[in-house]
């Protein structure tokens, strides 16, 4: 990413706030006035802070509860997103602001809020906005989600997954039971697009952190259904095993082909000391029956300020150990300008985990 890169000012601008002004302007919407209102704040906000502001001013600038105001809004859109596409078109962050309008305007008149999400969410997903009305009436909200997962739109029928995710990022909590939504991702979980079934997937991974063994039979139910092909089934299987994974859980092993306890030796060759901006350098070998399929992770133990650990997980291979042997070596970057993560010098260690059982470990002292 450049250097001085700021998102929330790429997706919420003097630009964007001024197309936003010329799809409402109109008689009782005075364009003018509303550009000028959200840029008086637009620059101290932060992301989340910009999407709820601009919600706020076109509430003042066209007062009103949402059946007064939705058919302002209806005119107001664009046509829908691409319908030929299946991936990777989330829409324009400028319309998120919509939704947030909707959620309180419209939230004691849920059945034309729901119409009108409906029609958002294929501009912009509405995954965050339309949680407040499953939380003020869900059995309105998950029936209205039955006839959603036979939606035209792709887009109408990702926000039934992702709008029910126990953990959604940035999302407000839901207070649906952890399996509330299991018999829609039933519905859902062969959907011909991958924005669809990814959803599904990241939903699973929600509620594994939670019920693995809920996740699991889940996903052996819709095995046992057989509606994917076999290339669909393993891809989200995987990507909704892959916390699981990384925590080394045995049934999520097991699952995709993994054997926890299959017999495997093996060697971790890493330098006694590394320093913070240089790589550290891992060298594996893996010995074991010939052709066994094997998943390898490696683990490092990060010192934190006040003396604490933070382990943090990363891929290595998936292979088979070809002639009873595998070799594998890694350079791992130890960022010392990262924005998210500070490193500590002091002592560090290595794990290295196949099939989800840790089986070799190493240290070494981090300098600064």
């Amino acid at each position: 990413m450049a250097q001085g890169f700021s998102l929330k000012d790429q997706l919420f601008n003097a630009e964007k706030v001024g197309y936003l002004a010329g799809l409402f302007d109109g008689p009782k919407f005075d364009g003018a006035v509303f550009r000028a209102r959200v840029m008086q704040r637009l620059p101290e906000l932060e992301l989340k802070q910009r999407i709820d502001w601009i919600a706020e001013c076109l509430s003042e600038t066209l007062p009103g509860a949402l059946p007064q105001v939705a058919p302002a809004i209806l005119r107001a859109l664009p046509p829908p997103l691409d319908p030929s596409r299946t991936d990777d078109d989330f829409g324009d962050f400028i319309f998120a602001p919509l939704g947030e309008w909707v959620a309180v305007a419209g939230i004691e008149h849920p059945e034309p809020a729901l119409d009108l999400l409906a029609e958002l969410t294929q501009r912009f997903s509405m995954e965050w906005a339309i949680r407040p009305f499953l939380n003020r009436w869900p059995d309105l909200v998950l029936a209205r989600m039955r006839d959603w997962c036979d939606h035209d739109s792709y887009h109408v029928r990702r926000l039934v997954s992702e709008g029910t995710r126990p953990r959604l990022p940035w999302g407000a909590g839901i207070a649906l039971p952890l399996d509330a939504a299991l018999p829609l991702l039933d519905r859902l979980h062969a959907d011909p697009t991958r924005y669809v079934t990814r959803s599904v997937a990241n939903h699973l991974n929600d509620i594994a952190k939670k019920d693995p063994d809920l996740v699991l039979e889940r996903l052996a139910a819709w095995r046992e259904a057989g509606r994917q092909s076999a290339a669909e089934r393993d891809w989200i299987t995987a990507h909704a095993l892959r916390g699981l994974v990384k925590a080394g859980h045995p049934g999520a092993m097991s699952m995709l082909g993994y054997d926890p306890e299959a017999p495997v030796t093996v060697t971790l060759d890493l330098p006694g000391r590394a320093r913070i901006g240089d790589e550290l350098a891992l060298g594996v070998v893996l010995e074991g029956k010939p052709g066994l399929p094997v998943l390898v992770d490696y683990i490092v133990h990060f010192q934190r300020p006040g003396g604490k650990v933070s382990a943090r997980v990363h891929k290595l291979k998936q292979a088979r150990l070809t002639g009873g042997r595998l070799r594998l070596d890694k350079r791992h970057r130890l960022k010392g300008d990262a924005t998210t993560f500070t490193l500590v010098p002091g002592p560090h260690r290595v794990e290295i985990q196949v099939n989800g059982r840790v089986r070799a470990t190493g240290s070494f002292d981090l300098e600064g």
